[in-house]
C-alpha cells in the first residue's frame, strides 16, 4: 500500500504515511530494523513507481480520510527502505503541495552527501535524519552500511543540509546495548549535534523485534545519558521509547501524566515531587509504578532520575 493511516505520531500527530519504497530496498542494513532484512542494499538512486500514480494514490487516501471526518497533520514519506533512493522524491513533494498538507520525510541520510537530494529534502516542511553513531567503526557495526558510503561525508553532508534546509530538523539516535551506549558515544554525539543543531534531538531503543536476534535495547541508564549529554548542548531532547499516550498533559490522572511525561523526558526526583504535589498525589504512587516496573530508576551525575520503562512489541 503506497498511502496509508493516518497513524498517531508522538512527532508529527496524524501522519498519513507515503510508501515510496519497497521492501526493503535500502541504503543500510541496520541491526536493529523492524521491517527486516535489507533485500535490495544500495546508494544508486532510481524509479521504483511511477510519480503520477504515487501522487494519484496519496490524494485518494487523502480525500477517503476527509470524508471520513479524521484529521492529517502531515503527509510523511516513511517507507519500508531509504526514501531519498526514490529518484522522483522532489518530483512528488512538489505535486503533493496541491493537497495544502505539511510534508514530512523521515531518512537515513545517508545520502545528503548528494546535492540534488539535498535539494529535494530541502523542499519538505520537515526532515528527520538518523544520528546513530558519529564513530566510524560503531556506525558500520549498528547500522550496516552499503560498502560505497563514508560517515565522515555523511556528517559533513548533514551540516550542508542544515545549512540550506529553512523547515523543522530533527534528528534521531537509536541506542543499543553494547554498541553505542557508551559515556564516550554520548560526549562525541552531542559534540556533533551541538554543531548541527537540529530544532530536536530525538532519543530511542529498540522497541519491536529487529532484524537480527542478539539485538538488545540501551538501559535506562543510557538512555538518561545520551538525554542529559544532549540537553546541556541542544534546546528541545526527547527520549522516543514506544509509549503513545497523553503527553506533557497539565491536568488529569497523575500516573498517566508521569509515565506519559517519562517517556519522553527523564524526571529528576524533585521533579516528579513537584508534580505529584501539585496534583495532590501521594509519593505511594511512584513506589507502586517502580515496583510493578513500569518507571526506572536511574542515578546520574549525582541526581535521581525517573523513566519510563521502554515497552516492548
Amino acid at each position: 500500500m503506497i498511502a496509508y493511516g493516518p497513524v498517531p505520531s508522538r512527532r508529527l500527530g496524524r501522519s498519513l504515511g507515503i510508501n515510496n519504497i519497497p521492501p526493503k530496498s535500502c541504503t543500510y542494513a541496520c541491526t536493529y530494523c523492524q521491517v527486516g532484512h535489507t533485500r535490495d542494499m544500495s546508494a544508486y538512486r532510481r524509479e521504483f513507481y511511477d510519480p503520477k500514480w504515487l501522487v494519484d494514490q496519496v490524494s485518494e487516501r487523502v480525500t477517503e480520510v476527509d470524508r471520513a471526518g479524521e484529521k492529517i497533520d502531515y503527509l510523511s514519506f516513511v517507507p519500508d527502505g531509504e526514501p531519498t533512493l526514490d529518484i522522483h522524491l522532489g518530483k512528488e513533494i512538489a505535486a503533493l503541495r496541491r493537497l495544502d498538507l505539511p510534508i514530512a520525510v523521515i531518512t537515513n541520510g545517508s545520502l545528503v552527501t548528494r546535492p540534488d537530494v539535498r535539494k529535494e529534502l530541502a523542499t519538505a516542511d520537515w526532515v528527520s535524519l538518523k544520528v546513530d553513531s558519529v564513530d566510524e567503526r560503531t556506525w558500520r557495526q549498528l547500522d550496516r552500511p552499503h560498502r560505497s558510503l563514508d560517515l565522515q561525508s555523511i556528517l559533513d553532508g548533514m551540516m550542508a543540509f542544515r545549512a540550506e534546509f529553512c523547515g523543522i530538523l530533527v534528528t534521531e539516535t537509536m541506542l543499543v546495548a553494547g554498541v553505542n551506549d557508551t559515556e564516550e558515544h554520548a560526549e562525541a554525539t552531542a559534540d556533533f549535534l551541538e554543531r548541527l543543531k537540529p530544532d530536536t534531538a530525538y532519543v530511542s531503543v529498540p522497541t519491536r523485534p529487529p532484524t537480527r536476534k542478539d539485538v538488545r535495547a540501551a538501559s535506562g541508564a543510557a538512555v538518561v545519558r545520551y538525554h542529559e549529554r544532549m540537553a546541556s548542548r541542544l534546546d528541545r531532547v526527547e527520549c522516543l521509547i514506544g509509549y503513545e499516550g497523553n503527553q506533557f498533559a497539565a491536568v488529569g490522572d497523575p500516573i498517566s501524566n508521569l509515565l506519559s511525561i517519562t517517556a519522553v523526558h527523564p524526571m529528576r526526583h524533585e521533579a516528579v515531587a513537584d508534580l505529584l504535589e501539585r496534583a495532590d498525589a501521594p509519593w505511594s504512587l511512584v513506589e507502586e509504578l517502580v515496583a510493578e516496573g513500569r518507571l526506572l530508576v536511574v542515578e546520574s551525575s549525582g541526581h535521581t532520575y525517573y523513566l519510563r520503562r521502554p515497552r516492548a512489541s
